[in-house]
Formats: C-alpha cells, sequence, structure tokens
C-alpha cells in the first residue's frame, strides 16, 4: 500500500463554512465536546470531498480513520444540516421578485441512481418500475428546479419517481407559487415538456399538424424563447458539474432531494449568494 497526499479543490473558506454548520448542530443536540472522532472541520472535509465525486464511503472513513458507519452517519449529518440552509420555494421566488429579475426558468433533470424495484401503477394501469425512467432508459430522480436569467440555480424541489413527468412533478411542487408569481410581473420560461403548464409559463409554440409552416411572429417567439431558456441548462451543470456525486446516487433515491439541496448551498456559497443571516 502506497501513501500518498491529496488537495481538494474547494477553497478554505468552503469548508469553514460547513465546519461552522455541523459545529452549531453539535451544539443543538448537546453533543459532548471530545467526544467525537473528528472534528467539525475534518468532518467538513470528508463531507465535501463526498460531494465533489468521492462516492466510496468506506475509503473515506480509512482515510479519516473512522469506521465504515461512522463515516456514513457524518456524512449524512452534513447532507442534513447543508439542506436544512437551503431557501424554500416562497424565499427563491421573494427574492427574485426583490432583486428585480425579468424572469425565472423553470427546468427538470433526471439523477442517475442504482437499480430500484419500487413498483407502481402507469397512466394506463400496467404495473411499472417507478424508478425507472423510459425517457433516459434508466433507473433515475426527477428534480425541478428555478434558475435566474443567467443560470445560477435559486431553488430545488423535492426529488420524483424517475416515472413521473416533468409537468406532473412541477404541478405537484412549483406550478401553483408561479402562477401568482406571474400575476406579480414574474413570469417563468420552460422547455416544451412542459407544454399546458398554465398561464405565466411560457413554452415553446409546437410546429402544427401537418407540417404546417409557424407564422414568422411564432417562429421569432420561439427563438427568443429558446435563446433566453437555454441558460437554465447551466443550472443543472453547475451543480452536477461541480457536486459529483449527482452524477450517480447509490444511497436511497428518496434522500436525492437532500442532496440536491445541500449541493445548491454549497453552489450559494461559491457564488456569493447565500443570505447575509440565515
Amino acid at each position: 500500500m502506497i501513501a500518498h497526499r491529496a488537495t481538494l479543490d474547494v477553497s478554505r473558506a468552503l469548508v469553514q463554512y460547513v465546519a461552522r454548520l455541523l459545529h452549531e448542530e453539535r451544539r443543538l443536540r448537546g453533543t459532548p465536546k471530545g467526544s467525537r472522532v473528528l472534528s467539525p472541520f475534518r468532518q467538513a472535509v470528508m463531507v465535501v470531498r463526498w460531494f465533489r465525486g468521492e462516492h466510496d464511503v468506506p475509503k473515506l472513513g480509512r482515510d479519516h480513520r473512522v469506521s465504515r458507519a461512522t463515516a456514513y452517519r457524518y456524512i449524512h449529518e452534513g447532507i442534513e444540516v447543508l439542506a436544512a440552509q437551503a431557501p424554500d420555494l416562497s424565499q427563491a421566488i421573494e427574492r427574485a421578485h426583490a432583486e428585480g429579475l425579468a424572469y425565472v426558468i423553470l427546468d427538470g433533470t433526471l439523477i442517475s441512481i442504482d437499480r430500484c424495484a419500487e413498483q407502481t401503477v402507469s397512466v394506463k394501469g400496467e404495473p411499472i418500475d417507478a424508478w425507472y425512467s423510459g425517457k433516459a432508459h434508466q433507473h433515475a430522480g426527477n428534480l425541478q428546479a428555478l434558475s435566474a436569467p443567467d443560470g445560477l440555480p435559486l431553488w430545488i424541489a423535492e426529488v420524483e419517481p424517475g416515472s413521473v413527468h416533468d409537468l406532473t412533478a412541477a404541478r405537484a411542487h412549483v406550478l401553483g407559487a408561479l402562477y401568482v408569481a406571474a400575476a406579480r410581473g414574474l413570469p417563468t420560461l420552460a422547455d416544451s415538456g412542459y407544454d399546458g403548464a398554465g398561464i405565466g409559463i411560457h413554452t415553446p409554440i409546437k410546429q402544427l399538424e401537418g407540417n404546417q409552416i409557424l407564422s414568422p411572429d411564432n417562429r421569432t417567439y420561439n427563438r427568443l424563447l429558446r435563446a433566453l431558456r437555454c441558460l437554465g441548462e447551466r443550472g443543472f451543470a453547475l451543480l452536477k458539474g461541480r457536486w459529483r456525486t449527482l452524477q450517480h446516487i447509490t444511497v436511497s433515491p428518496s434522500r436525492i432531494g437532500d442532496i440536491a439541496r445541500a449541493a445548491l448551498v454549497l453552489t450559494h456559497f461559491e457564488h456569493d449568494y447565500l443570505p447575509a443571516i440565515r
């Protein structure tokens, strides 16, 4: 066995921020001082390493000289304290209003997971794997998110099984609030997967039946909408590219929402978007 040193490619300020959250969590739990194997800072290092894509939890435990069970417990604790800092939907929309955003972008993504045999009934009344996405041909969780016009993710919904359509997930988690936001002058841009979402949710105009050509005005509308909306793709790219644990989840898929919201908080810290006071 060969030992080697490695550099964690995040700022020390980020790790210290996570460590402060963990320290406060220990204080709230009444954890006796010195009773933990790792200090809040060393636990924060382990948590951030996991988010950066080091999925081998037993190896992380060995690196930090803790057992496998303790490593899992420390990581899940880190996920919980970070996810608790994420803005809820009303907070995200209110901040978008306060900052004068012209619009928000609604988008969905699939988070790859290990095979999950949970069963459900399809719209056709047939039994199917709840977490299997026919669109992606893999087991996955469906996440909905709102992004700013520059692509910075603002809010992330709770996870839905991969078999759930984007529009169905959006109706369950976000559309009601977006209708109110649109009435206050904050419209939403979305792709064609949200066609029929309702007033204030702007989607591309579909091609007419029989391959009839859209009018110049409608084609121009679609081009403008796509040019503005495409930056929304940057939101999930920022999350998945930076926090590589989101590229494939090996823990329970029900935890995807918490993991994604924790990654959102880390992203907000790195982009100096955290509120001054939490």
